[in-house]
């Protein structure tokens, strides 16, 4: 799952922010966080199925990017799956060190390079930058001319005027590289990563053809599930299927946000909420 923190804190009802707190009743079960995904979950345990999920980090599987994901596992012969070790990690002490955005483009050479090109008032600021570096790096004279009304906003800005760091693994691949916001630019070049680039990162194999304009492409890339990590999953899915015990990691502890899960009054109001929207779909 995408959007990890927007979908899994999902409620199934909204009551705006000017009706909560002290003044108001408290949040109904359905109005609370995660009550949407508990609803699935609970749906799933009534087809029979056992159900964990586990925040991966695609880095731990070869993936020279960081892009967190929730992946959920079912099963239903009664065994609780589990999900692969990590082949890789962040300090490189016991597994060998994430790959960088330097291991996956030293030697690969963009034959045919599409891009969208930045227009010259971001290259005004992006002159100015070296690898590694965003708009908190340009002088204090022009931050707030490069960052226009997002200088005031709150939150740390990190991917504006960003240039990729060498020596790390790259930042998520999105759809649109070239966005204000989530900007990735190259290290050295004045241009977004192209769109050949990206799928490297993404660990498309070099032959992977994308059909469709640049938009469209960057788009196909940015939505895909890396191509290492699903490797990784889907044999390792095999391995259990064909009863194999592939070594891997239980989940020994859910996200906090489902603690309520086990309480048995919660779970009956959770039945009546599927039983409820269960009825408006059907309508």
């Amino acid at each position: 799952m995408e959007n990890v923190r927007g979908l899994l804190s999902a409620s199934l009802r909204h009551r705006p922010i000017n009706q909560r707190g002290k003044d108001y009743p408290a949040l109904e079960l359905d109005e609370m966080n995660g009550a949407a995904l508990k609803v699935v979950l609970a749906e799933m345990k009534e087809l029979g199925y056992n159900v964990v999920y586990n925040l991966l980090e695609a880095a731990d599987y070869g993936v020279p990017q960081n892009r967190s994901r929730v992946v959920f596992i079912g099963s239903r012969d009664g065994e609780a799956a589990t999900f692969p070790l990590a082949k890789y990690s962040k300090d490189g002490k016991i597994l060998p060190k994430w790959r960088t955005l330097k291991d996956a483009l030293t030697d690969f050479v963009d034959i045919q390079p599409e891009f969208i090109a930045y227009s010259e008032n971001r290259l005004k600021f992006l002159r100015l930058l070296a690898a590694g570096q965003n708009w908190k790096n340009l002088p204090e004279e022009l931050q707030r001319e490069a960052m226009g009304g997002a200088y005031n906003s709150g939150g740390g800005k990190v991917g504006f005027y960003r240039r990729l760091s060498w020596d790390k693994p790259s930042p998520t691949i999105t759809t649109s590289p070239q966005q204000k916001a989530t900007d990735m630019c190259h290290p050295v070049e004045l241009r977004p990563l192209t769109v050949r680039e990206s799928a490297k990162i993404q660990t498309f194999p070099d032959d992977w053809i994308f059909h469709g304009s640049i938009s469209s492409k960057y788009k196909q890339i940015g939505n895909a599930v890396p191509v290492l990590l699903a490797k990784e999953l889907g044999e390792y899915l095999i391995n259990l299927m064909q009863g194999h015990q592939p070594q891997g990691k239980e989940v020994t502890e859910q996200l906090s946000l489902f603690s309520l899960y086990s309480n048995p009054v919660y779970l009956y109001v959770i039945q009546q909420l599927i039983e409820v929207h269960s009825q408006n779909y059907c309508m």
